[in-house]
């Protein structure tokens, strides 16, 4: 008997290792002064326990989010999107439900799919396809957005279809040798409204700029 042959891993981060570990060190800094702020603001009014007590509350959650920024990694393996972080998740794109999401932070637009499972243990995730800053910015590279179209393609799903198309549309945009400003990736990141920190796009909305590409 054959050896089973194991899915391809495709790996799906957009940042790399070092600004991912620039950004943890950034928040990890941002938590001890936070919390020796207020720890140090509580312990003059109510004394030593009491502002170690607080510092600990805040520093600890913050801190944990900068180890799991730093860890974090996510690939497609299958039919699956699978993320790292503290732990591990897998979350079944044949059975998933999927949103565009939109974030606008200090100016920097981050265009993500949301893919949520429907049943099991409805796990979810945001892939990030692709994020803007100014005139720069970053997009998933062209190996990863082929694999996770196909995926998406095979799954038999029309929600899945129509973000296929998209990656396929922006695929077709860099094989042209389009302008950034010109992608569907940066035209729906300049959807993202000022001020607003994350917003998803309705399906309908996603079809709609879909089939405006032609």
């Amino acid at each position: 008997m054959g050896e089973q042959q194991r899915p391809e891993v495709v790996p799906l981060d957009l940042l790399d290792r070092a600004v991912l570990r620039r950004r943890a060190v950034s928040v990890a800094l941002g938590a001890i002064l936070v919390a020796a702020a207020f720890g140090g603001i509580i312990g003059l009014l109510a004394g030593q326990v009491a502002g170690l007590v607080t510092a600990t509350v805040l520093g600890v959650p913050l801190l944990l989010l900068a180890v799991s920024e730093a860890r974090r990694r996510i690939w497609l393996e299958g039919a699956s999107v699978v993320v790292r972080a503290i732990g591990t998740r897998r979350v079944d794109l044949r059975d998933a439900d999927f949103d565009l999401l939109l974030t606008d932070a200090r100016g920097t637009r981050t265009v993500g799919m949301f893919v949520r499972e429907r049943s099991k243990g409805r796990k979810a995730t945001n892939v990030a396809l692709a994020i803007y800053s100014g005139t720069g910015g970053r997009e998933l590279g062209i190996l990863p957005l082929r694999r996770l179209a196909d995926t998406l393609a095979g799954v038999g799903d029309p929600a899945a279809l129509l973000y296929s198309e998209l990656l396929v549309a922006q695929l077709r945009s860099e094989a042209r040798g389009d302008a950034a400003q010109e992608r569907p990736l940066h035209q729906l990141a300049s959807l993202a409204p000022g001020g607003r920190l994350a917003q998803k796009l309705t399906p309908d909305a996603v079809a709609r700029f879909v089939t405006s590409l032609g």
